[in-house]
């Protein structure tokens, strides 16, 4: 799971493991030790929301998605979510959620697990 932040916009995007992982168990979890503390990020079903939303509490970014659609995400063709949040502070944030493609260009990461681009073929 990569996730991107720039300004008052977040960008989740997950391998083929991990969609497949979310759907079946209803959440996927990662985290970045920085020593003395540990920055985590998830994705999780909720079925009492209507649209993706997120929270953040002690170093941990939770991207609720509902699990009306999450439940069969790995079997549809549907590559992205995305939704305009208004915090409880009343700030607005763009969530993203997708599928995480193989890259155009040259890269070192390891994609052996990421969607075949479009772009491709």
């Amino acid at each position: 799971m990569k996730i991107r932040i720039k300004g008052d916009s977040i960008r989740f995007r997950l391998t083929q493991t991990e969609v497949k992982i979310l759907s079946e168990n209803g959440k996927i979890y990662d985290s970045t030790n920085f020593g003395n503390v540990q920055f985590s990020y998830s994705v999780i079903l909720n079925a009492n929301i209507d649209n993706l939303e997120a929270s953040f509490n002690n170093n941990h970014i939770v991207l609720k998605m509902p699990k009306s659609l999450g439940d069969s995400w790995f079997e549809n063709d549907i590559i992205t979510f995305d939704h305009t949040f208004k915090t409880k502070q009343g700030n607005v944030l763009y969530l993203l959620l997708e599928k995480d493609f193989t890259c155009l260009d040259n890269t070192i990461e390891d994609q052996s697990d990421n969607y075949p681009n479009p772009k491709l073929s």
